[in-house]
C-alpha cells in the first residue's frame, strides 16, 4: 500500500513538472519565434526604406528616364552585406532589373508573381514565405513601390533575408532551455523523492503499527516530526494506540478481577454446601452457614447485576429517559432503605430538611447513583458518625454532595476510586460484599447526564462524593462543578 502511495504521489508530481516544462517550452518558443520574426521584419523595413530613397534619388537624378544600374548595384550590395540580406529591383511586370543574389530564386530568369506586385503597390508589403513561389526557400521579405512625382508606379524595391537564422536562433534557445530544464528537473526529482518519502514515512509507520496491533502488540508508536495534517494524524494515531493499550489492559484486568470476584463466593458457597451435605458441619450450625451461603448468593446476584449494567454502559445500550423529579425525595427513600444499618451504627443524618430539589434526569438511573453512594457511605462511616447531604442550585445546574465521617481515603487512592474493580486496601479489609463496580457505574451515569463527579477526602475525618445534574427545565450542559474541601 505504502509503495503504491509513494509511486502515485511521485508520479503525479513528476508528471505535473514535465507537463509544465513542456507547456512553458512551447510558449517560450512561440513567443521567441514571434519576437524574432517581428524584429527581423523591422530591420528589413528600415533598410528597404533606405534602398527606396537611394533608388528614387538616382531616378530623379536621371530625370525619371532611367536608373544607373551600376551605381545602384553597388549601393544595394553595401546595404545587403550589412544585414546579410538580398536587395533587388523589379519593374511593374515583375522582371528583376538589379539583384545582389539571384540564387534565392526558384527559376531563371526570375519573375515576381503579379499577386505580390499588387500587394506591394499598396505601399507596404511583408512576406514570410516563398514570395508566391518565386523563392527556393522561405524568406523574410519586405517591399516598397517606386513612383514618379505624379504617383505612377514604375518599379518595386525588395529586401529579403533567409529564415534560416530563425531556425538557428530557435535551436540555440531550445538547447539552452532544455539544458536548464534538465538541470532543474533532476534537482526537482531528487527533492520530490525525498520530500515524498518523508511525507509517506509516517503512513508507513502507521501501517507497521497497525500490523503490530493486529498481533496484540500495542507498544509501537509513530514518530511525530511535524505539526501539519500528517503530524496531527500521527499524534492522533499515537493517542489511539495509547487508548487501545489502556483498553487492552483494562480488559485483561476486567477478566482477572471477574475471575477473582466470582471465585471467592463460589468457593465459599461450594465449601459450605458440601460440608452440610457430607455432615462435616454439624446440624445445629446448618442455619448459621446457610445464612452465610445466602449472603454469598446475594453478593453474586449484585455482582452479576453490576456486570450487566457495566456491559450495557460499554455497549452504549444504557439510554436516558429524563424527566423532572424531586432529588431530595429520592435521597430520602434510599436512606430509609438503609434504616437498620443506620440505627446499628447510631448515625446522624444531616441535610434532608430542605425544600424540593428539582432536577431533569433519568429517575431510575439517578436512584441507582444515590443508592450506590449512600451504600458506600454507610459501609465506611464510623460508629456514631454522620452522613450529610448538601445541595446547591443555580440557574443551570444542581450540585449534590454526600459526605460521611470516618477514616477517609488515602490521597494516592483518591484518583482511582472511580476505576472498574478498584478497591483501596482499607476498603478491602472493611468491605467484603463490594465488587468495585459501583463508583464506576455512578461516574458513567453522571457523565451520561452531562454532569461531573469528584471525590474529596481527608484521612481520619471524612469522605465526600459531589456530582452535578441539570436543573429542572435546563437543556444546556454546563460545567459548574467546583471542587471543595
Amino acid at each position: 500500500m505504502q509503495k503504491n502511495l509513494f509511486t502515485k504521489y511521485f508520479t503525479i508530481c513528476v508528471g505535473i513538472i514535465l507537463a509544465s516544462i513542456t507547456v512553458l517550452g512551447a510558449l517560450l518558443m512561440g513567443f521567441a519565434s514571434q519576437y524574432f520574426r517581428g524584429d527581423k521584419l523591422k530591420v528589413l523595413d528600415r533598410y528597404v526604406d533606405q534602398a527606396t530613397v537611394l533608388t528614387l534619388t538616382d531616378y530623379q537624378k536621371n530625370n525619371y528616364l532611367y536608373i544607373d544600374e551600376t551605381t545602384l548595384d553597388s549601393v544595394y550590395t553595401v546595404l545587403a552585406d550589412a544585414i546579410e540580406a538580398t536587395i533587388f529591383l523589379s519593374d511593374t511586370e515583375g522582371k528583376i532589373l538589379i539583384c545582389t543574389n539571384e540564387e534565392i530564386f526558384a527559376a531563371s530568369p526570375a519573375k515576381i508573381p503579379e499577386a505580390v506586385l499588387k500587394q506591394a503597390a499598396s505601399g507596404s508589403f511583408q512576406d514570410t514565405g516563398r514570395l508566391g513561389g518565386a523563392y527556393k526557400k522561405r524568406n523574410y521579405t519586405v517591399a516598397r513601390p517606386i513612383g514618379l512625382p505624379n504617383g505612377q508606379i514604375t518599379g518595386f524595391v525588395f529586401v529579403s533575408a533567409s529564415s534560416k537564422s530563425l531556425s538557428v536562433f530557435l535551436g540555440q534557445l531550445l538547447n539552452m532551455f532544455l539544458l536548464s530544464s534538465l538541470t532543474m528537473v533532476v534537482i526537482a526529482f531528487i527533492v520530490i523523492y525525498f520530500v515524498t518519502a518523508r511525507m509517506v514515512k509516517p503512513l508507513r509507520d502507521m501501517l507497521a503499527a497497525t500490523q503490530s496491533f493486529s498481533r496484540g502488540d500495542y507498544t509501537v508508536r509513530v514518530q511525530v516530526g511535524s505539526s501539519d495534517e500528517i503530524g496531527q494524524l500521527a499524534q492522533e494515531f499515537n493517542d489511539m494506540a495509547q487508548a487501545l493499550a489502556r483498553n487492552e489492559a483494562m480488559n485483561r484486568s476486567f477478566v482477572a478481577n471477574v475471575s477473582h470476584e466470582l471465585k471467592t463466593p463460589m468457593t465459599t458457597i461450594g465449601g459450605f454446601v458440601d460440608g452440610i451435605l457430607d455432615g462435616t458441619i454439624p446440624e445445629e450450625k446448618h442455619r448459621q452457614y446457610l445464612a452465610i451461603v445466602s449472603e454469598e448468593v446475594k453478593r453474586l446476584s449484585r455482582m452479576v447485576r453490576s456486570m450487566l449494567d457495566l456491559a450495557k454502559i460499554e455497549a452504549g445500550e444504557m439510554k436516558l429517559n429524563p424527566s423532572q423529579f424531586d432529588l431530595n425525595n429520592t435521597v430520602c427513600q434510599v436512606i430509609f432503605s438503609f434504616e437498620q444499618a443506620i440505627e446499628a451504627k447510631h448515625l446522624d443524618i444531616i441535610g434532608l430538611d430542605v425544600d424540593k430539589v428539582l432536577v431533569s434526569a433519568d429517575p431510575d438511573l439517578i436512584h441507582q447513583v444515590i443508592y450506590n453512594l449512600i451504600e458506600n457511605a454507610v459501609k465506611f462511616v464510623n460508629d456514631g458518625g454522620y452522613i450529610e447531604v448538601k445541595y446547591h442550585t443555580d440557574s443551570a445546574r444542581t450540585l449534590v454532595a454526600i459526605r460521611n465521617s470516618g477514616a477517609g481515603i488515602a490521597p494516592q487512592d483518591l484518583s482511582n476510586v472511580f476505576e472498574r474493580f478498584y478497591k483501596t486496601d482499607r476498603s478491602r479489609s472493611q468491605d467484603k460484599s463490594g465488587v468495585g463496580l459501583g463508583l464506576y457505574i455512578v461516574r458513567t451515569v453522571i457523565q451520561l447526564h452531562g454532569g461531573e463527579i469528584h471525590a474529596n477526602s481527608k484521612e481520619g475525618e471524612y469522605t465526600e462524593f459531589a456530582f452535578s445534574l441539570p436543573h429542572a427545565g435546563t437543556k444546556n450542559s454546563q460545567n459548574l462543578f467546583r471542587k471543595n474541601g
